[in-house]
């Protein structure tokens, strides 16, 4: 069992930036996926950042790439979502999430729409004005 807390979202101005934190309770097994999506009012849910735990390769949603960065630490027990030069359109909940089982592959773009098995955190609002 994984528990994952999310803190750092609120409210700025478009061009600004915000450092999203998860802290992580229990064990992620390598080879999961761990990332980050998030989801508009009325709008599907959708990956912005994942990695396979263990791994060293990232993907990202195409409209955050060279924006937004995705680190954590080894273990991980916290992982971390660097947003900058933030636009009205990234507004949005973001949920922290890990993967429940091992991933068939290597590359984290796979996570952000082919996992649907995860652990997920209660989210934290994200709002950026114009």
């Amino acid at each position: 069992q994984v528990q994952l807390v999310e803190s750092g979202g609120g409210s700025v101005e478009a061009g600004g930036s915000l450092r999203l934190s998860c802290a992580a309770a229990g064990n992620i097994p390598s080879g999961t996926c761990v990332g980050w999506f998030r989801q508009a009012p009325g709008k599907p849910r959708e990956g912005v950042a994942a990695v396979i735990n263990g791994g060293a390769s990232y993907g990202y949603h195409a409209s955050v790439k060279d924006r937004f960065s995705f680190f954590h630490d080894g273990a991980p027990k916290m992982l971390y979502l660097q947003m900058n030069d933030l636009k009205p359109e990234d507004s949005a909940m973001y949920y922290c999430a890990a993967g429940r089982s091992r991933a068939p592959v290597y590359y984290g773009n796979w996570c952000l729409t082919n996992e649907n098995n995860y652990y997920w955190g209660q989210g934290t609002q994200v709002t950026v004005s114009s």
